[in-house]
């Protein structure tokens, strides 16, 4: 058998406590439970693009539905409010703060190409950005 000191005795209650007292808190706080299931939205918005004018199948402008023109429509970088800019592909709440933010702080956008100013924004997203904005004053 082994001959423990009291000390090696000591610390061997520690271990041991320390994994109860663990244990004990991980089963209070339910861990090991599958979480619940995340809220679903009891509606989905599916946005289809309209075809391309020269396509089979699509509208004249004038018969084409509100939506389809409304999808079309540019956003004017020098109009937009930040919940417009946060619709836009690759722009986030924070990208659309610093957009609207260069604009007071520099005065309107006077080109697209005025994008590459604000933080955040490069190249590569400045041309996903171009055919969807304007800046028309």
């Amino acid at each position: 058998m082994l001959a423990w000191t009291p000390a090696e005795r000591r610390g061997v209650m520690v271990v041991a406590l320390l994994l109860a007292i663990g244990t004990v808190y991980d089963l209070a706080r339910g861990r090991g439970r599958t979480p619940p299931p995340r809220d679903v939205p009891a509606t989905v918005t599916v946005t289809v693009a309209p075809p391309p004018a020269g396509a089979a199948g699509a509208l004249p402008d004038s018969q084409a539905t509100p939506a389809a023109r409304a999808g079309a429509a540019r956003v004017d970088l020098n109009q937009a409010t930040t919940s417009e800019l946060d619709a836009l592909p690759g722009i986030g709440p924070v990208l659309a703060g610093r957009i609207v933010s260069h604009r007071v702080e520099h005065g309107p956008y006077r080109a697209v190409d005025d994008l590459l100013d604000v933080p955040g924004i490069g190249p590569t997203l400045l041309e996903r950005l171009r055919p969807r904005v304007s800046a028309g004053r």
